[in-house]
């Protein structure tokens, strides 16, 4: 949104306190006869072009002073005065930080993809002369080549690295808005990229290659965990290959940590028990179970 450039009048506190005082005297020596008509006329101009050239700048705040149409000065903050009918202020620039935004529509990424950014920029006023002196209405210019810069970046650009990397990108763009304003006295401190909009379909296909993504890792993981589970009953399978005292052991652990359940039933072939030897060891649990009751 453009900013008017900031003009003020010669009303101020100052110059009314001044402008009452100064008529309410020439009253007073009017009505005592001190003064004729035409002397009283000529006080009262005097009184307003006196309090005319008492102006007021804010603490932020610069006043260009130009004399007969050439820069004469520059004034504030607070009170100053200039000459009046010769001079005259032209402007007060703000030298405060102010942030403009600003946004691209519709325009093409470098993979041809139409996206719409806002962002903003943050700039202050360092050299007030150069401001009032180089460019006219730089606050709108500012607008302008913030808009052009953005543009410009976007395309130089994918989509991807867009969405990944605003902070260079917003960077990037920085440094071309403080390379074109500063011969104007301006310096632009920060880009903020706020939002990248894309079209509706392309964002839903976006979705869906994210999700087939996480999906294919997700089967590659549950793939790995499976490999990793068969080497280890391989490496398993070795050790009880030539050891079958640790098979049956394994084996007898197994039926043990089933009985312990409460309630629960373990069905076991009768040649499983004949091979591993494992009718006393039921035996033994069940006996201890029914201790237990």
């Amino acid at each position: 949104m453009n900013v008017p450039v900031m003009t003020k009048g010669w009303f101020n506190p100052i110059s009314v306190t001044v402008l009452l005082i100064l008529v309410a005297a020439s009253a007073a020596l009017r009505a005592l006869g001190v003064v004729n008509d035409y002397v009283f006329i000529l006080l009262l101009l005097l009184s307003v072009l006196v309090a005319a050239s008492i102006r007021i700048a804010d603490q932020w705040e610069r006043a260009v002073v130009l004399r007969m149409g050439k820069f004469c000065g520059l004034k504030g903050p607070g009170p100053f005065m200039i000459v009046p009918v010769i001079d005259s202020v032209s402007t007060y620039i703000d030298q405060r930080v102010r942030v403009s935004a600003f946004k691209a529509e519709q325009t093409l990424t470098k993979d041809t993809v139409p996206v719409n950014v806002d962002a903003v920029v943050y700039w202050t006023v360092w050299d007030v002369e150069k401001a009032a002196l180089e460019v006219q209405e730089y606050q709108t210019a500012i607008e302008h080549i913030a808009q052009t810069g953005l543009r410009d970046t976007i395309g130089k650009h994918e989509l991807s690295d867009l969405l990944q990397e605003r902070d260079k990108i917003a960077e990037d763009l920085q440094q071309v808005l403080d390379r074109n304003t500063n011969p104007w006295g301006i310096t632009c401190q920060t880009v903020g990229i706020k939002d990248i909009a894309i079209p509706q379909a392309l964002a839903e296909a976006m979705s869906k290659e994210a999700q087939a993504e996480r999906e294919r890792r997700a089967r590659v993981i549950l793939g790995t965990a499976e490999t990793e589970i068969a080497e280890k009953f391989a490496q398993a399978s070795r050790q009880y290959t030539d050891n079958p005292v640790a098979l049956h052991l394994r084996g007898m652990n197994m039926l043990f940590e089933g009985l312990k359940e409460k309630g629960s039933m373990v069905i076991v072939p009768s040649s499983a028990l004949e091979t591993m030897n494992l009718g006393a060891m039921s035996g033994l649990v069940s006996l201890a179970k029914g201790n237990e009751k």
